[in-house]
């Protein structure tokens, strides 16, 4: 009989070659344009789903689900972005078979560019746009501050100061332990990240950032234009680091009001 772990590797195994695992979309017609959305640190695809009553009618909402979450949730977490942009790239690439642009939140943004950045890599097709919301440019991020190594109360603490946790979650002892595993690996996930110097993205990118957020210079926003050849702009939101919470319709505003722009065959 095939031990615990080996059954826990195996699922994962296989996991990782099913798109529908790891793709999360409201059923209903095939639209002709996809947006991918990626979650923040503890986050999962379904905080995108409800984005689909806001998109104009050739816009599909496309959220990212990560291993730990949601339908996924019995699979253990994975805790590097080179790990995870290795298994989700050839997704990417398989279902990239129409125009599509990628929107990521803090976390989310880090592995949108990756994902990105290998896409280029393998001369697979491009997004027309990458948003990347509420996440310092790679080259400027503030020092690791190893929230991950916490212990579990500390974490909590932490939590409590990002402000993007319901109370009543944070105050369930039996629920937050069970989302703390997957909460302290996506931490791993962002504060283990080493940016590495390569071609700009022929890609166009927008930085959406919240004026509250905290930042060491306006260079943690405005340098993504590094990362592009290509247009780059730049959004402020009222709010904190979860401004696309209290500011989710100007989001979305500023959001269709690019995408109105892209054309589809």
């Amino acid at each position: 009989m095939a031990s615990a772990r080996a059954k826990s590797t195996l699922a994962h195994e296989g996991a990782v070659s099913d798109d529908r695992l790891w793709f999360v979309r409201r059923p209903g017609n095939v639209r002709p344009f996809r947006l991918y959305c990626f979650s923040y640190a503890g986050g999962n695809a379904s905080a995108y789903l409800n984005w689909q009553e806001s998109m104009p009618a050739h816009v599909e909402i496309c959220a990212v689900q990560l291993p730990g979450r949601g339908a996924r949730f019995g699979e253990p977490p994975i805790r590097s972005i080179p790990t995870l942009v290795e298994s989700l790239a050839p997704l990417l690439q398989k279902t990239t078979d129409q125009p599509f642009a990628f929107f990521g939140h803090s976390l989310g943004a880090l592995v949108a560019f990756e994902s990105a950045r290998r896409l280029a890599q393998s001369g697979a097709a491009l997004p027309t746009h990458l948003f990347v919301s509420g996440c310092h440019a790679p080259r400027f991020r503030d020092r690791p501050k190893d929230y991950h190594l916490l212990d579990d109360d500390a974490l909590i603490r932490v939590l409590e100061d990002y402000n993007g946790t319901p109370p009543e979650i944070l105050a369930d002892k039996e629920l937050i332990g069970m989302l703390l595993p997957v909460i302290r690996a996506d931490f791993a996930l962002a504060e283990t990240y080493r940016y590495t110097p390569s071609i700009p993205l022929a890609v166009p990118i927008t930085a959406f950032a919240g004026h509250n957020e905290e930042r060491d210079s306006i260079d943690q926003v405005t340098g993504w234009e590094l990362e592009t050849t290509k247009r780059f702009s730049h959004h402020w939101f009222e709010g904190d680091h979860f401004f696309i919470h209290g500011q989710r319709q100007r989001v979305l505003d500023h959001l269709v009001s690019q995408l109105n722009s892209f054309s589809v065959p």
